[in-house]
């Protein structure tokens, strides 16, 4: 377990940025952040295992996210066919393409000093990975706030199977959607699916 953080207590009119604030700082120090991370890696395989897309879009991990590289890199190897893409930011208009990653591919740092695969080309994913910070039921997800995601899934046609992955300190059972927000199609966790909409 994980000593509580001496940070601000939230109620369910609290402020986003308080909230994202002190999920950050919690996440970045969980202990057992290595065996959460294990455990899902696992969940993902498992699930990924019954999904028909063949191209997913992915993120690389920053401020201790939970890495999907690994197993989205056995999910590749299960089909000539598997596609993986890693986020490159369209500064204009804020909205995300995704370029081919496998490892070892030529990496080059974006605008805000994140990997991304360089002259790699791009395509359109049938399937999502979304990190949260924080989740909330129903799909609900708490971001970083710049609305890149949010942006790029309006543009999308058609719409790709949305998953946020996020560790289990993230679920905030309060938080709501805004009137901009796209709740998720599934969320996971260490502990396995904890939300799945109806049909996905």
């Amino acid at each position: 377990m994980n000593p509580p953080l001496d940070l601000p207590s939230l109620t369910p009119s609290g402020d986003k940025k308080t909230l994202r604030r002190q999920l950050l700082a919690e996440r970045q120090t969980l202990v057992d952040r290595h065996r959460r991370a294990m455990h899902l890696q696992e969940v993902l395989r498992v699930w990924l295992a019954s999904r028909p897309e063949t191209a997913i879009g992915a993120y690389w991990p920053i401020k201790g996210e939970f890495d999907a590289l690994p197993a989205l890199f056995r999910w590749s190897e299960a089909s000539e066919t598997h596609r993986i893409g890693l986020p490159v930011v369209n500064r204009e208009t804020g909205e995300l393409r995704f370029h081919a990653w496998y490892p070892g591919c030529e990496m080059e740092a974006d605008a805000y000093g994140i990997p991304k695969p360089r002259n790699t080309p791009s395509f359109e994913p049938g399937l999502l990975l979304v990190p949260c910070v924080g989740y909330g039921p129903g799909g609900v997800r708490l971001g970083y706030g710049g609305g890149f995601y949010d942006r790029t899934l309006a543009k999308l046609q058609p719409r790709p199977v949305t998953v946020g992955l996020a560790y289990g300190h993230g679920f905030v059972p309060w938080l709501q959607a805004e009137p901009h927000d796209v709740p998720l199609d599934a969320i996971l966790n260490e502990d396995g699916v904890v939300w799945e909409r109806e049909g996905g």
